[in-house]
């Protein structure tokens, strides 16, 4: 007799009950039924969700009206740099390389390969002990760092034959998130020296523990008082995660939403979460970045992926070493103080049009429908059996959004459709209400985040961070303070002095 396993299939994968790597969070809810044929949703993926429909790879390569979406209509009110940071959060909490978009996917069966909390396994992996080819050989505690061939002084990823070598090799497939990468390996080791420095006669490991915690700490911190609140409704967010002061004095976090998302005894990821809600991040990306100055003249932009097929474009596509020309200018992304004139750029809204760059990748062979990135999302939703989007925001005693008969009501395009209705510059409240109810479980309920270990926590307390005290310019902690922790310059070229303030 297989004990359980009646039991166990009547639980998993719909029942709120179930907690596993994946699971569900509106697991009551049927799936929606597709009146779309395969041919339409492709034509709706293909013809109605790019920038200009109808256009081919070939028709991109070489058009600067193409590439450029500088004008006013396709901007939002969220810098560009936190598209990338959102992708780079995406990655240290969730990972699936194994489900198939071409049959029904159970999350009972799928394996996380990213463990479900925000504490940068991604950067770290599994440690120094388990991982050395991550650390320095040099100094165990610090992180390995490259540098750009033919350029000394500028950094890169380590790397050996072109490919990087990092936690997560998902980090290194554009010029930004690769950059953003890059920016958490050297702002773990400014936090290296300054331990160091505070505890001269500490152990290794003890130094390393330290840093990690701190960078660990800060940006949880900035996931949620600055990422989220830039992307998501702000009374959501306020009432998802709130200090309480309780019986003694003492402070806890609570959290708002649990009653949509909470774990026992391991986090599981959601698949609303990470197959609709959290790919808006899509919809964010430009055609064309301005990167720095002078190494790529002023006005000039870089294609995000130039889809000509050549076989080394000049884009910012990633899984190679960086170039002068592609190294990010760090203030043309996030705002710092340094920011002026048109800068930062902004990250297009959020809505159901993808950049045309986006229309065609080049991941599988030349006309395969699945390299059309809207209508993969569209089939994935449909794969993992996820409810519509209608259903899910009735769910939540949210006015559902009123499609067209020729608009798909996956979860996915609703909440790229309610997002637009509202503006186009964060989400709506369905896919605000869903993002924030998993951060909020993750944070909450991750046993070493500071939420729990440290309720009263905060960057300016923290002495590996106040060393730096003197020279902050933006006393709001955000993620331009690993910019600065870093010590990489705005203009993306070589180093500040070493111990700059965050």
């Amino acid at each position: 007799m297989a004990h359980g396993s009646t039991h166990f299939d009547i639980l998993a994968p719909k029942s709120k009950f179930y907690h596993g790597p994946f699971g569900r969070i509106c697991g009551d809810l049927p799936a929606w039924e597709s009146p779309f044929s395969d041919q339409e949703l492709f034509a709706i993926a293909n013809e109605k969700m790019v920038e200009r429909p109808g256009r081919t790879p070939g028709d991109l390569a070489g058009d600067p009206g193409a590439i450029s979406d500088m004008e006013a209509e396709f901007n939002s009110d969220i810098p560009a740099g936190y598209t990338y940071f959102g992708q780079f959060v995406d990655h240290d909490i969730t990972f699936d390389p194994a489900s198939s978009l071409m049959r029904a996917n159970d999350p009972n069966g799928l394996l996380n390969f990213r463990t479900p909390r925000l504490d940068l396994d991604n950067l770290y992996g599994a440690g120094p002990d388990d991982q050395p080819y991550l650390y320095d050989p040099a100094d165990g505690a610090k992180m390995a760092i490259g540098e750009v061939t033919g350029a000394p002084g500028l950094p890169d990823l380590p790397r050996f034959q072109g490919r990087a070598l990092i936690g997560d090799m998902r980090n290194d497939e554009n010029a930004m998130v690769s950059q953003l990468q890059l920016a958490f390996l050297l702002a773990h080791n400014t936090l290296v020296d300054r331990a160091r420095a505070a505890d001269p006669g500490a152990d290794r490991k003890v130094i390393f523990e330290r840093a990690r915690r701190t960078l660990r700490w800060l940006y949880q911190h900035i996931v949620w008082f600055d990422f989220l609140p830039r992307v998501l409704l702000g009374d959501i967010v306020k009432c998802a995660l709130t200090c309480e002061t309780v019986c003694g004095g003492r402070h806890v976090w609570q959290c708002g939403l649990d009653d949509l998302y909470s774990w026992k005894n391991q986090p599981f990821m959601p698949v609303e979460f990470s197959v609709a809600a959290y790919r808006f991040g899509h919809s964010m990306v430009r055609n064309a970045y301005q990167t720095n100055n002078p190494a790529r003249g002023f006005g000039e932009h870089a294609a995000i992926f130039d889809n000509s097929g050549a076989a080394n474009p000049d884009d910012l596509r990633g899984f190679r070493p960086v170039t002068p020309e592609n190294s990010i200018q760090w203030d043309w992304f996030l705002p710092m103080q340094s920011s002026g004139g048109p800068f930062p750029q902004m990250a297009r809204k959020i809505d159901t049009k993808l950049a045309n760059a986006l229309a065609f990748l080049h991941e599988g062979p030349a006309g395969d429908a699945m390299n059309v990135l809207a209508f993969r999302n569209l089939k994935r939703g449909i794969a993992f059996g996820l409810p519509s989007g209608t259903d899910v925001a009735q769910k939540f005693c949210v006015k559902p959004v009123e499609l067209t008969a020729d608009e798909p009501d996956s979860l996915w395009y609703y909440i790229l459709r309610e997002a637009e209705i509202a503006g186009g510059n964060g989400l709506g409240r369905t896919g605000s209400i869903i993002v924030a109810a998993v951060f909020a479980g993750l944070l909450k309920g991750d046993p070493c985040s500071w939420f729990t270990l440290d309720p009263c926590w905060t960057p300016k307390d923290d002495p590996l961070l106040r060393d730096g005290e003197d020279n902050v310019d933006d006393p709001a902690w955000t993620l331009a303070s690993i910019i600065r922790l870093a010590g990489l310059k705005p203009d993306g070229i070589g180093f500040e002095a070493q111990g700059a303030g965050p």
